[in-house]
């Protein structure tokens, strides 16, 4: 289990805070959680890397029959769309194939939610939300339902759900509940950078408030999507070109009168803490380095960015899967204790209380 961060613990919901655990609409209970058992990360076994590993086990199966129905495209190289095809389809041979990986994903995916309950700062879970990569298609959400089923038939008493919005959106949307009220204040949007071992995001958010305040409604207005992992850049290369987009950005929302609040909200894999440094669990990402004591982050992609607004903007981070579960604030006021599991490359979590202070924003 992870060490906790001392100070973003205790940083009340009005202060900017990196790594924050009191946010204005919920309390982080707990996040990037690394459960170990004897054969490693629990996690690993419910991410985007256990699902392929699981479908090349059966085509090494079917192989040894002479009966791989995708024949020489490597395991990688199937995308889910395809996977998602080949369930509708009329080879009764591949929709075999891909509903037997998903039955054998739905059990290990219902074994790390087991895992994930019997945590003390998980219990009193009532729901989980399914988001990442895998839980954007068809054969996300069938093992999603299929680990439903399987822990209803134990009793276990936990309510899965798919997130609600595309994930690629989600990672970038959730940054608007990092941000204080008074930080949005008179502002129409606001930036967002999602950063990942394969991918880097960088976004404007719409806050759509209503009033004062009101973020329920804030929706992708445009972003910029960068498939890093092919260009392989170093540490240094990978801010620039996030720098660069962020800039592209801003001149797109100057265009349109759009107000950017002079704030920007990163999500990124790991363990963050209060001065906006990675403790751990950012060896994925772009050129290594991310997480070495004398490299900040927030304060790197700070000296790149230009004034908006009249003003430096504060660059606030947390972890990945936080700010995905964020986004998901105005869909989670039916529950109190709820939490995500993200399964991308690996599986991110994070467990959030809704905050009994914040304000009604219906």
């Amino acid at each position: 289990m992870n060490p906790e961060p001392e100070s973003p613990s205790a940083a009340p919901p009005g202060v900017l805070s990196h790594g924050g655990r009191v946010l204005p609409a919920v309390t982080v209970d707990t996040y990037n959680e690394e459960l170990r058992d004897e054969e490693g990360f629990v996690g690993d076994r419910a991410s985007g890397r256990a699902f392929r590993a699981i479908l090349e086990d059966w085509r090494d199966k079917l192989r040894a029959q002479g009966e791989d129905p995708f024949g020489d495209v490597e395991t990688h190289e199937i995308s889910k769309s395809k996977l998602d095809k080949i369930l509708g389809g009329d080879d009764p041979l591949a929709a075999g194939l891909v509903h037997t990986v998903v039955e054998e994903f739905a059990v290990e995916l219902a074994t790390v939610v087991r895992r994930f309950l019997r945590l003390q700062k998980w219990q009193g879970t009532e729901r989980i939300v399914i988001g990442g990569g895998l839980s954007s298609s068809h054969i996300g959400e069938l093992a999603m339902g299929r680990a439903a089923v399987i822990l209803a038939a134990e009793s276990q008493h936990i309510e899965l759900r798919t997130i609600s919005n595309h994930p690629d959106k989600a990672g970038l949307i959730g940054s608007v509940h990092l941000a204080p009220s008074w930080v949005l204040a008179g502002h129409d949007a606001i930036l967002a950078a999602d950063i990942g071992g394969t991918n880097i995001r960088v976004g404007v958010i719409d806050l759509k408030m209503k009033k004062s305040g009101d973020v329920t409604k804030a929706a992708v207005w445009k972003h910029l999507h960068w498939r890093h992992r092919d260009d392989e850049p170093t540490r240094e290369q990978a801010l620039d070109r996030m720098a660069e987009m962020a800039r592209e950005l801003i001149e797109l929302a100057d265009g349109e009168k759009l107000k950017l609040a002079p704030f920007v909200g990163i999500g990124c894999p790991g363990l963050i803490d209060e001065h906006g440094l990675i403790v751990n669990g950012g060896q994925n990402l772009p050129g290594g380095n991310w997480h070495e004591k004398d490299f900040n982050l927030s304060a790197a992609l700070a000296r790149r960015l230009p004034r908006f607004g009249g003003h430096e903007p504060a660059v606030i981070m947390h972890n990945d899967a936080v700010v995905q579960g964020l986004s998901e604030v105005p869909n989670q006021k039916d529950v109190e204790r709820w939490g995500i599991l993200t399964i991308g490359t690996g599986l991110g979590n994070a467990r959030f209380t809704n905050r009994a202070d914040q304000e009604d924003e219906d």
